[in-house]
């Protein structure tokens, strides 16, 4: 416990590698890992109901999620079939699954030529093909972002 609120997290998804962070009060940057309160809404609702992202001490009763910033304000994206691109680059492991391991439809966030407005980001994973992030929900307002996490230990 005495880990946890001096500021230690531990990632036990695949979305970013697995291992012990720790949140620091460094500015959220391109590129940076952060742990963030999902918004509440009627998307992030049924992402917990199907268990996609955990209860937890968020709004809306969602877990924190952990994520890297692949995009940010000014930054132009595209959301399609073949994935998503950042000022026209493809980025890796990117393309968004049509139904979830149980079948059921997965959202789908729609984009196209869209540039970011400096207040928001696309998180992301850079390095899983099946995590539940921005390809399905979309940019997240900064002031989400509770921090900039640096890995301590990752496996």
């Amino acid at each position: 416990m005495l880990c946890f609120t001096a500021g230690g997290r531990f990632n036990s998804t695949r979305s970013i590698p697995i291992g012990l962070y720790w949140i620091t009060d460094e500015p959220v940057t391109k590129e940076a890992y952060v742990i963030f309160c999902p918004p509440v809404s009627s998307l992030f609702d049924e992402a917990r109901d199907r268990g996609y992202i955990s209860a937890g001490f968020c709004p809306g009763d969602y877990g924190f999620m952990m994520k890297r910033v692949l995009a940010a304000g000014n930054d132009c994206i595209d959301m399609t079939g073949e994935g998503v691109r950042v000022n026209g680059q493809l980025l890796d492991a990117s393309k968004a699954m049509k139904a979830d391991s149980a079948g059921r439809v997965m959202p789908h966030y729609s984009a196209s030529g869209y540039t970011l407005r400096n207040r928001e980001m696309l998180l992301m994973s850079d390095v899983s093909a099946t995590s539940f992030d921005g390809r399905y929900f979309g940019p997240v307002d900064v002031s989400q972002i509770r921090g900039v996490i640096r890995p301590v230990l990752t496996w």
